[in-house]
């Protein structure tokens, strides 16, 4: 092995643990659980002792279904230093996703909850591959360990030293969310993961010694390594659009959060309370929000609730790439915001530091090789294409999305296609114009989701709109689906025939004259804010016929 290369993405918390061992690592306010630097360090030195010892070791892929709690961090950290290789599932994604995804994953050691262990027998989860188990909690009638057995060895006192991975060495696999296709497992690398927080650490200006509320529990795990407090807040992770707005605000204030992650669905709902109630957020410096586009309606709420200082960031990503761009509020709601309202899309900034971005001609084909010919001028909608140390190599066990995700790179390496529309303005930022897959593509051309969305959401009844086509690709009859703020009392005849006027009044909205309401937008588990438009063009298929 080159000692060049030698990194551990876990190497971060002894360091922090060094530097700051007092300092809160994790607080839980249920419960009133705290874990310093220090004592974070030490548990998950113990566990993965225990791990090493009970055959978890180096290059081990574990399925890991803890809920966000110290058992969590500790865990995590803990595979990392054994360099064996967790496999993250949302839960949510349900019980036939989540058997694909672990089928697709072979792991071959299993750490839960009871209520983990109990699917996984009940539904066959991992069966033909799974030899080890760890029960975090009581064990009941399956084999294996619990997180208890791991802890009552000699190794109390003696520190664990991170396996000597290869930067790119597995760290991790990380399954998509599905909101378009079947979610895939993004392989990470230690060298990925170390390129990601030090890429947030140079955008954002991060701080060791700061308080992080990380509303979502991948996000949770950077604050550690960026040396941040993490306050987990009470909270169905699985639902951030329903969250109860009081836990979070009380959470900020009563410690001091300087910075905070957040869906939009978590945002918006926020800040519709904080609105009501004239809610001050004075100690946040920067607020983090991604998964989907942030209407300007709700930056502009949000930003009420923020001292003078402080601001909204909207980076753009991916599980298979992030971050990619940033922007912040004060750009979108001062400059880019007239431009979304009229059809332009939505600005997601300039590239990050040490990342490429090109965007290329529209094909659903596979590019093998990359071609500067592939290039589309400024001022084009094109596909995403990026390069970069946070950028994934590929998928696990997925073959034919590799083959349509990957290019290659004659000068070495790959680029990664997003599967994302925009294109570039005279300033170098990126315009976002939706997926490349929920294009509709009529006899007059291509429609794109985003700019076409964007128009229509000005209205002040709109709470969001979804453009998908019916019929047959290449001469679809576009369709806008409508979700409206309050469904009580609204006129939907008057909205319709607003709506038609707001149609002709923009070049590229002329041919949309079917307006469907929809009661509430399926919507993605993980950040509940992407839109299943693939289940609204069956919907709306369905309407019309």
């Amino acid at each position: 092995m080159n000692p060049q290369r030698f990194i551990n993405i876990a190497a971060h918390l002894p360091e922090m643990a060094r530097l700051q061992p007092d300092t809160p690592a994790i607080i839980f306010p249920k419960g009133n659980i705290r874990l310093s630097f220090d004592e974070l360090n030490a548990l998950s030195d113990r566990i993965a002792h225990g791990l090493v010892r009970n055959g978890i070791g180096r290059g081990v892929r574990t399925a890991l279904m803890v809920p966000p709690g110290p058992d969590l961090f500790a865990l995590t950290f803990a595979l990392f230093k054994a360099g064996a290789i967790p496999v993250l599932i949302d839960p949510g994604l349900g019980i036939k996703n989540l058997k694909t995804c672990l089928a697709e994953a072979e792991p071959q050691a299993f750490i839960g909850i009871p209520k983990a262990h109990i699917a996984r027998i009940l539904f066959g989860w991992g069966k033909s591959t799974l030899k080890t188990y760890v029960t975090v909690g009581r064990r009941l009638f399956w084999r294996g360990f619990t997180l208890a057995d791991l802890l009552k060895h000699e190794e109390v006192d003696i520190s664990f030293s991170p396996a000597p991975t290869d930067r790119d060495d597995t760290a991790a696999i990380l399954f998509t969310s599905g909101s378009t296709g079947p979610p895939k497992g993004a392989v990470y690398s230690h060298g990925n993961f170390s390129a990601q927080v030090e890429a947030l650490r140079e955008v954002y200006d991060i701080k060791p010694g700061e308080i992080d509320l990380p509303t979502f529990p991948l996000f949770a795990l950077f604050a550690p390594a960026l040396g941040m407090t993490a306050v987990i807040p009470e909270m169905d992770f699985t639902r951030p659009g329903s969250v109860d707005p009081c836990k979070i605000i009380s959470a900020i204030n009563e410690y001091g959060a300087t910075t905070m992650f957040g869906s939009p669905a978590l945002i918006n709902r926020v800040s519709r309370h904080g609105a009501e109630h004239g809610t001050k957020l004075t100690t946040l410096k920067r607020v983090i929000s991604a998964g989907a586009p942030v209407p300007a309606a709700t930056l502009e709420r949000f930003s009420r609730m923020l001292g003078p200082d402080a601001e909204i960031f909207t980076p753009y990503g991916a599980t298979e790439a992030l971050p990619v761009c940033s922007i912040g509020s004060n750009e979108i709601l001062g400059e880019t915001r007239a431009i979304t309202d009229a059809g332009g899309g939505v600005c997601i900034g300039k590239p990050v530091p040490g990342i490429r971005l090109e965007v290329i001609e529209i094909t659903d084909e596979a590019i093998p090789v990359w071609k500067d010919s592939l290039r589309v001028p400024p001022g084009r909608i094109g596909e995403i294409v990026v390069q970069g140390g946070q950028v994934t190599r590929g998928y696990y066990n997925r073959s034919e999305a590799n083959r349509l995700s990957k290019i290659s790179d004659p000068d070495g390496g790959f680029l990664h296609r997003m599967g994302d529309l925009g294109g570039f303005d005279e300033k170098g930022r990126l315009w976002f114009c939706g997926r490349k897959s929920h294009r509709v593509e009529t006899a007059d051309g291509p429609l794109f989701t985003i700019p076409v969305e964007g128009v229509f959401n000005t209205h002040p009844a709109v709470f969001r709109t979804a453009l998908v086509g019916i019929g047959i690709f290449g001469s679809q009859r576009p369709v806008l689906c409508v979700e409206l703020e309050k469904e009580a009392g609204a006129d939907r005849e008057q909205i319709r025939n607003e709506l038609l006027e707001i149609a002709k009044a923009h070049v590229h909205t002329l041919g949309i004259s079917t307006f469907l309401f929809h009661p509430a937008f399926p919507v993605d588990i993980r950040h509940n804010a992407k839109i299943f438009r693939e289940k609204l063009a069956v919907w709306a298929e369905g309407k019309i016929q």
